[in-house]
């Protein structure tokens, strides 16, 4: 049974379940542009109504409720006020206005570090933040040796932490804040630092708190992380609330708004990259061949022949390959070359293997190389194209990572590689 099964089947929660509340939440932060350097500065700038500054609103009239048990994610692009937010109900931040109530004990990792005393030992210090969580020493003492046992710091625990590596900060801080029985556990991306053995170590541990009770509030770009966690996600867009409901439901808002700024973008960088591209269309210097027949351009089409700035994983896409023949050519072979920005070479199509016989051409024409479900994952790719006689080895016109595909998330559930494989699992 999932996390998901076992929670639909729990009793329906009544509002006092409700552990953290946040009403109507506004931020404020005061941007100076000059500050005084002198007593006889400050009190000029106090005559002209203070110094230059500008007001930066990180969360504007934000509200949401998180149940008792349940974890909860926040999402949205970086300066959303997700992590601000976060800090607030972690009492690090006060609100400049509305109001945040939580009920039971918090534990908070949002930072590198946050709450070590950098000349105290590992020890010294995971003492410390239990009293600061307001344990007693014998409830420190308790789980010290899981604290340490988790986080692998035996060698290191009587060590001044200023002499630890960012990992082992990470290790210890996150080691602590899940071992002190908290009530509200929240978390700010910082997992991410440590290593893949810890990160997995993390999450399992997460589940276990899950599935013990404790309320988890998790901040994460990996929405991937957010989907697989979390009940509920809360998205936020220049510290607007934008939408609260199911994980899946956010994320993929979340993503179609991400895909939209994006394509705008690329349409803008794409009128010049195209330009670049024309250029060296013409240009005799970026391209090798006879010249019988030369490329003009490619145009990248969706399933209703719309040109597209970018293509989805797992949605349909056309490849068009524009060309002139100077002379009358028969049988010629069209080839495209697909390289990963990284420049790995996933796939060489042509008409010769497509079983595609292109007859004679004289003048301007176009081929189309059609892909029913688009394999290629979300990221930057280089296209090369090549028209070549029908023995394949006379090459009229070779342009090689001459053009841009930019491949975003679409219906494809792939998260990892370069390519969606497009299998399915079975059992016996």
């Amino acid at each position: 049974m999932s996390a998901l099964d076992s929670l639909s089947q729990e009793p329906a929660r009544g509002p006092a379940d409700v552990v953290i509340r946040v009403e109507a939440v506004s931020k404020r932060f005061r941007l100076y542009q000059e500050r005084p350097s002198s007593l006889k500065e400050a009190l000029t700038y106090r005559r002209k109504n203070g110094p230059g500054h500008k007001d930066f609103w990180a969360v504007r009239d934000a509200s949401l409720q998180i149940e008792s048990g349940t974890t909860y994610g926040l999402i949205g692009h970086n300066g959303s006020g997700k992590s601000t937010l976060l800090r607030m109900i972690a009492g690090i931040h006060k609100p400049t206005s509305g109001s945040i109530t939580t009920t039971g004990r918090i534990s908070a990792l949002l930072e590198l570090g946050a709450g070590f005393h950098p000349e105290l030992t590992g020890r010294e210090n995971v003492y410390l933040n239990g009293s600061i969580l307001g344990l007693k020493r014998r409830e420190v003492n308790s789980v010290i040796d899981d604290i340490i046992q988790f986080a692998e710091m035996e060698e290191f625990i009587d060590s001044p932490v200023k002499i630890y590596s960012s990992g082992m900060y990470v290790r210890l801080g996150f080691s602590v804040a899940v071992h002190v029985n908290p009530d509200i556990l929240l978390i700010d991306e910082v997992i991410a630092v440590g290593d893949e053995s810890f990160q997995r170590r993390c999450f399992e541990h997460l589940y276990r708190l899950r599935r013990e009770g404790v309320t988890i509030v998790m901040v994460s770009h990996g929405s991937s992380v957010i989907e697989s966690m979390c009940e509920q996600v809360a998205w936020l867009d220049h510290g607007v609330v934008q939408g609260i409901g199911p994980a899946a439901d956010m994320i993929h808002s979340y993503m179609s708004r991400v895909n939209e700024q994006e394509a705008h973008r690329i349409v803008e960088d794409d009128l010049e990259h195209h330009n670049e591209v024309h250029d060296s269309v013409h240009n005799d210097a970026s391209r090798r061949g006879t010249g019988e027949a030369r490329v003009d351009d490619i145009e990248f089409l969706d399933v209703h022949g719309a040109p597209r700035p970018v293509a989805e994983t797992g949605e349909a896409l056309t490849v068009r390959v524009h060309f002139t023949a100077t002379e009358t050519i028969h049988d010629p072979v069209v080839g495209l070359e697909f390289r990963h920005e990284s420049g790995a070479h996933i796939a060489g199509p042509n008409t010769r293997f497509g079983k595609v016989g292109l007859g004679t051409i004289t003048g301007a024409s176009y081929v189309d190389f059609v892909i029913d479900r688009l394999a290629l994952m979300p990221g930057n790719w280089r296209i090369g194209v090549a028209i070549v006689d029908s023995t394949m080895l006379h090459t009229f016109d070779l342009m090689v990572q001459a053009f841009s595909l930019h491949v975003q998330p679409g219906s494809s559930d792939e998260r990892y590689g370069l390519i969606d494989l497009q299998g399915h699992w079975q059992m016996p």
